[in-house]
């Protein structure tokens, strides 16, 4: 029976990544053949693609009112990101880092972190507060990519509060709509004459993200059940399930990433993927999770988890900064901290 369900686990978490990676490639391919933009594409799908297990699981631990599950999941992702994928990665071979990779991302990962804690301090995630996440989150995907070139030279996290507080992204969100709408139009357009795409390709991409959809919908409604499964059978709490075995399995795709780039020598692509996708669990999949359902917080998430998700957040700025590379040593050390996290977690659990 038990042997069952940890095959069922296994399987449901194959086809929550491998249905990712899929619904990622057909989305894009589905995307450019309709005359969608590279900037919507890159906006929309490629930086959420590594994100997507997480999302999956979330919103369906949120659904089976599983809120350990959802916040073991984000919070653990966080770290085991940096500390153990980081770690590998820097391990590996150095990573080169950039000033703007500090100023700009690291400090909205830092916030983002922050302003969970905070949001967490009385117990609970609210659907206003999940609100205010997926805000920031588009808020933080416009700023991104259109308003950074404005401000080179300075301090992009002050430019990007500004650039919240002040609703600028509702503007840059109707420039891209009437763009997509003008584009699609002249696509239309010239169908008539240029009738050069394919039906069949086309059809088979709309085949596999259906596919890939349903993949990702089934592999995540039973990792979530198993795991719950897991934790009733074992007595352990559905927070520590989601910290350890949901988080690092919904990691693999950042895992893939970020090491195959840092080996190839990309390592401000690894660390930037890295960065980017903390920043998306915390102000997305929280948001869309808490949106369904408030999110309970447990009390080992304020006095132990999330503290240990602000603290290797702060000690990753710190490395980027010395020498504008995470040097072997520094990986060996992030990879020390998240052997020591899963320690003491095991241990007060």
């Amino acid at each position: 029976m038990v042997i069952t369900n940890f095959l069922i686990l296994l399987l449901g978490l194959v086809f929550l990544v491998k249905g990712s990676d899929y619904f990622v490639k057909s989305a894009s391919s589905i995307a450019k053949k309709l005359g969608i933009s590279e900037f919507i594409i890159g906006l929309t799908l490629v930086a959420v693609g590594t994100s997507i297990p997480e999302l999956a699981s979330s919103m369906a631990a949120s659904i089976q009112q599983a809120s350990g599950i959802v916040i073991g999941n984000v919070v653990g992702s966080n770290i085991a990101n940096i500390g153990l994928i980081v770690g590998i990665a820097a391990f590996l071979s150095p990573m080169k880092t950039e000033v703007e990779m500090l100023r700009r991302d690291g400090y909205i990962m830092l916030f983002a972190a922050l302003l969970f804690f905070a949001f967490a301090l009385n117990g609970e995630l609210s659907k206003i507060e999940a609100g205010l996440f997926l805000l920031l989150y588009i808020a933080y995907t416009f700023f991104l990519f259109e308003e950074t070139d404005k401000h080179e030279g300075k301090l992009y996290f002050k430019e990007f509060i500004k650039y919240f507080v002040k609703f600028q992204y509702i503007n840059s969100a109707r420039q891209k709509i009437n763009g997509i709408n003008n584009g699609v139009s002249r696509t239309n357009g010239d169908s008539g004459n240029k009738n050069c795409q394919p039906k069949n390709s086309f059809s088979k991409d709309i085949l596999a993200l259906i596919l890939s959809c349903a993949a990702i919908i089934i592999g995540a409604k039973y990792f979530v059940s198993e795991s719950i499964f897991f934790a009733e059978l074992l007595g352990i709490p559905d927070t520590i399930i989601g910290t350890t075995l949901v988080a690092i399995g919904t990691s693999l795709p950042e895992l893939a990433v970020t090491v195959s780039a840092a080996r190839q020598g990309y390592g401000n692509i690894a660390l930037g993927n890295i960065i980017g996708s903390n920043i998306t669990n915390i102000l997305m999949i929280l948001g869309v999770s808490g949106l369904l359902f408030p999110i309970a917080v447990a009390e080992i998430s304020l006095v132990f988890t999330a503290p240990v998700m602000i603290f290797i957040s702060v000690v990753l700025l710190i490395f980027i900064s010395t020498g504008w590379e995470i040097k072997r040593w520094e990986g060996a050390a992030l990879m020390s901290l998240y052997a020591a996290f899963l320690f003491v977690l095991f241990r007060i659990s």
